[in-house]
């Protein structure tokens, strides 16, 4: 055996202890970063490994996949850490089902309860909008038994708008009337 083979088998040793510590902090966490980490480390350990492969066997033509895999692993690296800077606080763990159904659960009933306080504030706005109608109707100066009537236009000209609607999607506006 000669220094050369013993260099190749504590290089292999490292590589493999290094890949199979990566892969448990892959799978512990605690966070997504973490586990990005952990797995681009287990790229590079199998980048290494290919290397110490065609530098025992003497083989260039692994190069090619040399340059792949380091491509996949920074590319790789690079989304998901892009992904991972905007991750929420107390997701870097795995939920159970039954937390992603407690937690929609939640989201609904918050959603029930806006709309219902939605719906109780449009009522009283409508309500005290019914309030007020009679009252200025009968003013000092105007009956109770007279209808209010608005201003009619002299002519139909008197109602065509400047600009065109954005529903009437740009039609001419001087043709358009009310």
């Amino acid at each position: 055996m000669t220094v050369f083979d013993v260099v190749v088998l504590v290089c292999a040793a490292l590589l493999t202890v290094g890949a199979t510590l990566a892969v448990i902090r892959a799978e512990r966490g605690p966070s997504m970063l973490d586990r990005t980490i952990a797995l681009d480390i287990v790229v590079t350990t199998v980048i290494a490994g290919v290397a110490l492969y065609a530098a025992v066997f003497r083989r260039a033509d692994v190069v090619p996949l040399l340059v792949v895999l380091s491509l996949v692993g920074f590319v790789g690296s690079v989304t998901v850490a892009r992904f991972a800077a905007v991750e929420p606080e107390g997701e870097g763990r795995v939920r159970t089902r039954e937390e992603v159904a407690a937690e929609e659960a939640e989201k609904r009933r918050l959603e029930q309860e806006e709309l219902a306080e939605r719906r109780a504030r449009r009522r009283a706005a409508l309500e005290a909008a019914r309030d007020a109608v009679p009252a200025a109707a009968t003013g000092p100066d105007r009956d109770a038994s007279e209808p209010a009537t608005e201003p009619v236009p002299e002519s139909a000209r008197d109602t065509v708008e400047d600009e065109p609607d954005p529903e009437h999607h740009g039609g001419p506006a001087d043709e358009e009337t009310r």
